[in-house]
Order: structure tokens, then sequence, then C-alpha cells
């Protein structure tokens, strides 16, 4: 953890990275009540949404990875481009929340092992650790998971951490954003926040 990017006055960034359709627009809004205008189909949008709320800043990035209907040039532009914003504002991220599909992701990276490559949610993982951004795995979509700790124990597993899962609550959170269920993300954001000595941004979540 960076203690030159927690101790930074002026804003605080929190940057939200993950494929498209894991419901990164639904977190934002549950987050601020600022509702994310989204395209007619995955991969229309290449530019961050940004919303500001005082000091505290949520840019919400385009969805990567697979996209349906969508050129794999295109899907790599989109990558490619997320790459390089986040190498040339590392410093500026204060937390970076990295939000994946609980009901789908395991199977998802089964898939990507299977054929010897490494999925791009693990590639973006290993790429923010290795810049030492403070990350949060947002496992969404949890209302449709039914053994909520096999998964979340699989999904840990998945991104190199050791079982069970509750050994990393301070970097996973489980939420059901479309059901208004993230409670457990905003305990965490407001540790972050605190432990910035940022208190004066938490009216804001």
């Amino acid at each position: 953890m960076s203690e030159t990017r927690f101790s930074k006055k002026g804003k605080f960034e929190i940057a939200m990275f993950g494929r498209s359709n894991v419901g990164k627009s639904s977190l934002v809004r549950e987050l601020t009540g600022h509702k994310v205008r989204t395209g007619k189909r995955p991969g229309v949008t290449l530019k961050p949404t940004i919303v500001k709320r005082s000091d505290l800043v949520v840019t919400d990035h385009p969805g990567f990875g697979f996209m349906s209907g969508v050129k794999e040039r295109k899907q790599d532009i989109v990558k490619d481009r997320i790459v390089r914003s986040i190498e040339k504002n590392a410093d500026e991220i204060s937390l970076a929340l990295l939000v994946i599909d609980a009901s789908s992701f395991v199977e998802v990276v089964e898939r990507w092992e299977s054929r010897n490559e490494i999925p791009i949610d693990i590639e973006m993982f290993d790429f923010l650790a290795e810049l030492e951004i403070d990350t949060i795995i947002v496992p969404n979509k949890m209302d449709k998971v039914k053994n909520k700790d096999k998964v979340l124990d699989e999904i840990v597993s998945k991104f190199g951490l050791l079982k069970p899962w509750t050994k990393w609550k301070y970097i996973i959170a489980p939420t059901s954003a479309k059901k208004g269920s993230i409670d457990t993300l905003k305990i965490l954001l407001r540790e972050r926040l605190h432990a910035a000595k940022r208190d004066d941004l938490l009216k804001y979540l």
C-alpha cells in the first residue's frame, strides 16, 4: 500500500475496472446516486465516466474483455486505452475497484486456463498490484450465487490468494448492486477514507 498515495491531499479518486456486463454502472449508481448512461450494446463507449462529489472522484472505466458483436480489434483498443490511462495516472488513483461477475467468474477463468491463457481480470489485478495501487475485488451479482462461501473461496483462489476468502475481507467486497446490496463495499471505502484522513468525504458514501 502506498503511503504517498494515501497521504496525498486534494482529490480522492476511486477508479473502477471490470469486464463488460459485470454491473459497474449499477455499482456507480448505488455508490454515488448518479445514473450512468450506457450504450445499447457493450463496447460502444470508449471514454470513462467521471462522477465528482467535492474531492471524491469515481471514475468508471469502459468494460474490457470479450464483447458480443464487437470486433476483436476494438476490444484490444479498449484494453490498451485502459492500461495506458492507469500507467499515466497511477499516482492519482487512491483506490481501485476490480468488479467481477461472481456468478460466472470461476467458469470464465477456467475456460481461459484450459487454453493456457491468463484471464484479463487476473492480469488487471496483477498489474494494479505491480503499480502498488490499493485494490478491492468486488464480486458483484452475489444474489445469483447459491453457495456463496464456496464460490468466494474459489474466486480468491483464482486470484492467487489462499482460502478461505474470509482472510481477505479487507480487499474482498461481495455485492449485489442491482439489489442495492453494497454495504460491505461501503464499509471498506469508509475505512480507506478514514485511513487517508479524509473523513470529510464520508458523507458522500
